[in-house]
């Protein structure tokens, strides 16, 4: 019998954080708070490393890491105006 999923693992999320520079960068992860907190510790992506601080402006709950990484992928090809619209909630 396999082992019951946690709760909390079986949500993914897509979320968009700003940088210092003031570009942002798109990301998914299945433990939101742990991979903000890599972030701030220069430790998540090296992308982010070199531009902290970084802060979180935008996050979406998906229902499984494939649908999390389509998201993302489709986030990634928006131009920035239609990005700084998710952000605000347009």
């Amino acid at each position: 019998m396999p082992a019951p999923r946690h709760p909390s693992r079986s949500r993914w999320f897509v979320y968009l954080l700003s940088c210092s520079d003031g570009s942002l960068y798109t990301g998914i992860t299945n433990d939101l708070p742990k991979r903000l907190k890599a972030h701030a510790a220069g430790k998540a992506s090296k992308y982010t490393r070199s531009r902290l601080p970084v802060k979180l402006v935008y996050s979406e709950a998906q229902r499984s890491k494939s649908v999390a990484l389509k998201r993302e992928a489709a986030i990634k090809k928006l131009r920035r105006a239609e990005k700084d619209r998710l952000v605000a909630g347009k």
